[in-house]
């Protein structure tokens, strides 16, 4: 912390494992009044009956961010037959019943038919824009719109177990799959119905539930304490190359200039290090052989390399 209390203005962010009940934004506003109100974002909307796997970005973190939002995700989601709801989820009202008589058996072979590339008609409650307005603005005011259904990838869909009216399936999707969708479009192939009654985010990219901190945990904390929790962004960038610059190329970049590098590189995005290990920001190597600065550190990160949390005292091993 600096000498006023507040976290530094570098980029930082934490893992947070949402709680049932309250909205991602309400998550996001617990944690920056435990930052003494900075700036902060998060990554990835959870609905308020989801938990899990939340990122929230601390300061200007949130500009390395946007790449969690395109990567895949992994949910554990509870599936009850038997009945459709108005919003997919337990939130909702039942409309529709069906029988389960047969449909145990067949919900292998069901969960077979959605795993790759499907269609998917994204929920009423939503935010998906439809003129402008969040498809769940309309779904609120009892209005039903005419949406068109996307191209989502299922990479997996294992059943974990089976119980009563109750299915419990590990999903590993493209980003923009809605679970809700895919538990209704499930009971429509089963003909019984279905709704998600418990969902779970246990992964993003690289990033696992197992390296979060529940909410009344990172309360618990004392601000030296929590500090220490914080990870620096390049975690938000593992899965891009790395590059190590030596001090004068580095400068160059982090005053805004693109430079060329000897060493053959991909082209693309890269993670861009200084010759003493600390992470210095984003760039975009061209066919031209130009590194060009993408998005810069406000100043290099203290902390070049993630570890993962002890969960039993909140403390980041590092």
């Amino acid at each position: 912390m600096e000498a006023d209390g507040h976290v530094r203005r570098v980029e930082v962010f934490i893992l947070l494992d949402k709680p049932p009940g309250i909205s991602s934004n309400a998550a996001l506003q617990a944690v920056r009044r435990l930052f003494r109100g900075v700036k902060a974002g998060h990554t990835g909307t959870l609905d308020p009956l989801a938990t899990g796997l939340l990122p929230i970005c601390l300061g200007p973190a949130t500009k390395f961010a946007g790449g969690l939002l395109e990567t895949d995700k992994t949910y554990q989601a509870l599936i009850r037959l038997g009945t459709a709801t108005s919003t997919g989820d337990a939130e909702g009202e039942a409309v529709f019943r069906g029988s389960l008589e047969g449909c145990m058996e067949r919900v292998p072979e069901t969960l077979g038919a959605f795993t790759g590339e499907i269609e998917q008609m994204p929920p009423m409650f939503s935010a998906v824009k439809h003129h402008g307005r969040a498809l769940y603005s309309y779904a609120r005011a009892g209005e039903a719109v005419e949406r068109q259904a996307r191209r989502v990838t299922v990479y997996g869909l294992e059943l974990l177990s089976a119980s009563g009216e109750d299915i419990l399936v590990r999903v590993h999707c493209s980003k923009g799959t809605y679970i809700r969708a895919l538990a209704h479009d499930i009971g429509q192939h089963l003909g019984c119905g279905a709704h998600v009654k418990a969902l779970r985010r246990t992964q993003i990219g690289e990033l696992e539930i197992d390296d979060a901190l529940e909410l009344d945990a990172l309360a618990a904390l004392s601000e030296a304490d929590r500090e220490k929790c914080l990870l620096p962004p390049d975690i938000l960038l593992s899965d891009l190359p790395a590059v190590v610059l030596d001090q004068v190329r580095a400068d160059a970049l982090l005053q805004g200039r693109s430079v060329a590098i000897p060493e053959p590189q991909p082209v693309g995005a890269l993670r861009l290090y200084g010759e003493n290990g600390l992470f210095l920001g984003l760039g975009m190597h061209g066919e031209d052989g130009l590194l060009c600065p993408r998005r810069m550190c406000t100043r290099p990160a203290q902390r070049a390399a993630p570890r993962r949390s002890d969960l039993s005292t909140g403390a980041v091993q590092r």
